[in-house]
This record gives C-alpha cells, sequence and structure tokens, in this order.
C-alpha cells in the first residue's frame, strides 16, 4: 500500500512537473519570446524523478529503453507501416472526394523523407514526449490498471497538454468552435493512445518503438500526405484510426493488449517492478 501511494505521488508529480514546464515555456512563446524548450516537460519530468528515486543507474536504464534496437523484427512493421497506410488511405480518399490530384511530390524525393524523418524524431516531438508519456508515465499507469484504462487517462492527459500549443493555431475562437475542437483532439488522442499502448507493450516496453512511432505519425501526417490540409482527410483519418484501434482491442484484448505474453520479457514487463 505504501509503495502503491508513493507511485501514485511521483505519477502526479511527473504530470505536474511536464505540465509546469510545457505551459510556461509555451505562454512565453505566445508572448514572443522563441525558446524551443516547451516539448520538453515530458522528457525533464521523467529523467527528473527517475534519477530521484533511482539515481544514474536508473537513468541510464531509461535511456537504454530509447535506444535498444531489441524489439522484435516483426514489430518494426506496424512501427514503421501503421501510420504511412492511415495517412495515404485518408490524403487519397480525401484528395478523390474533393476531386483534386494528389500532390506527392516528396515520396520521389527519399532524401528529403529521411531527413524530415531525423528531424521529426529529435526535435519534432518523439523525443520530447516519449520518454515521459510511455516510458515513465504509461508503465506506472499499468501497474494498476488495464491497458485499456490507462491508454483513455494518459490520453486525455496527453490532448490536454498540448492544449497551448494547438491553442496557437486555432483559427477561430468562437466558443462552439473550441469546445467542439477539444472534443474531438481529446478523443482523438485517446484513441491514437491506444495504438501506442499496442505498440509499447508489444516491444517489451521499448521507448526505441514510441519513439519511432511517432516520429513516422508526425511525418506520415503531416508531410508525407498532409492530412489536415485537406477538408475531408481529418474525418477518413479520424474513422481509420477509431476501426485500428478497435480491431487492435478485439484481437489483443483490453486487459494488456498483447497475446503472445512470452514475448514480454521478465526484465522488462510492463509495470512488473511496481506491483
Amino acid at each position: 500500500m505504501v509503495q502503491g501511494k508513493f507511485e501514485n505521488r511521483n505519477l502526479l508529480l511527473f504530470f505536474f512537473i511536464a505540465f509546469a514546464w510545457s505551459w510556461y515555456f509555451w505562454l512565453l512563446q505566445m508572448l514572443g519570446f522563441n525558446l524551443y524548450v516547451a516539448p520538453f516537460g515530458p522528457f525533464v519530468a521523467a529523467f527528473l524523478l527517475t534519477y530521484i528515486d533511482e539515481g544514474i543507474e536508473g537513468v541510464k536504464k531509461l535511456l537504454r529503453k530509447g535506444f535498444d534496437p531489441r524489439i522484435g523484427k516483426i514489430w518494426y512493421i506496424p512501427t514503421i507501416l501503421l501510420w504511412p497506410v492511415i495517412a495515404s488511405f485518408s490524403f487519397l480518399g480525401a484528395s478523390f472526394s474533393e476531386g483534386a490530384a494528389p500532390k506527392l511530390a516528396i515520396l520521389f524525393q527519399p532524401w528529403l523523407i529521411l531527413w524530415n524523418f531525423v528531424y521529426i524524431f529529435f526535435l519534432g516531438g518523439p523525443l520530447q514526449e516519449e520518454f515521459g508519456w510511455r516510458g515513465y508515465a504509461l508503465t506506472r499507469l499499468q501497474a494498476r490498471y488495464s491497458a485499456l484504462v490507462s491508454s483513455v487517462v494518459l490520453g486525455v492527459i496527453w490532448a490536454i497538454w498540448h492544449l497551448p500549443l494547438n491553442l496557437m493555431y486555432l483559427t477561430s475562437p468562437q466558443y462552439q468552435v473550441g469546445i467542439a475542437w477539444l472534443s474531438s483532439t481529446v478523443i482523438l488522442f485517446v484513441f491514437v493512445s491506444i495504438l501506442f499502448t499496442w505498440i509499447y507493450n508489444n516491444t517489451g516496453g521499448s521507448i526505441l518503438a514510441t519513439l519511432i512511432f511517432h516520429t513516422m505519425l508526425n511525418l506520415s501526417t503531416y508531410v508525407a500526405f498532409p492530412v489536415f490540409e485537406t477538408e475531408t482527410g481529418p474525418a477518413y483519418y479520424f474513422f481509420s484510426i477509431i476501426v485500428v484501434a478497435i480491431i487492435i482491442l478485439v484481437v489483443f484484448g483490453a486487459k494488456r493488449m498483447v497475446r503472445d505474453r512470452s514475448r514480454v520479457n521478465t526484465e522488462n514487463k510492463i509495470g512488473d517492478h511496481f506491483e
């Protein structure tokens, strides 16, 4: 019981630090101070609390999970290809629905794809977020709750954390539009969170897998297949993610989202060292 209270306190402290750091620096950005440090809130919170609780060895272990390529060869397939499939389907579907010829010039410039991948991996969100959201928070949430419940909780928090950043680009200030936008954003993040949990759990808690998965999400959706630059693309995108998430829950189960549990080894088994 004491250990559980300790972990709950740490989890709440993690969210507080992540939000305080990011929202403070995003506020400064809104005021004209262009400091690119706001997205590092989850990263700072995860490593700070890990160092306080586990020392330098804990920090090294967390880092290794972010750069260990041994995640199971078969899981590189959905990690790398799932988002391109979803984004391309959504973008092409929107293009044909709107009667516009799809512009996919970047697909014929592989050096640009590689450059964007590297840039996004290190500076476009994945590195700043995944050590915190999945490496720290998801592990502790799953020690107490099912994979589905943990995904929903983290998805809601993840969406709210993005709020100041997204408000910078919200074009319509009307109350009704703002509420609809926030609601759809939260729902979308919840289903996306389910996909991340599925990848994380089936790769033995690999942060590297979620780093790549997050990179492919941003690369596919905003660069290779700019879904949100179309009118109907977001609807295709939203629908596709929900369908994929539901299939995963049906096939893999809501409790762990893992079918072949032998793949999750004793050392990395999700949440075991907190139970």
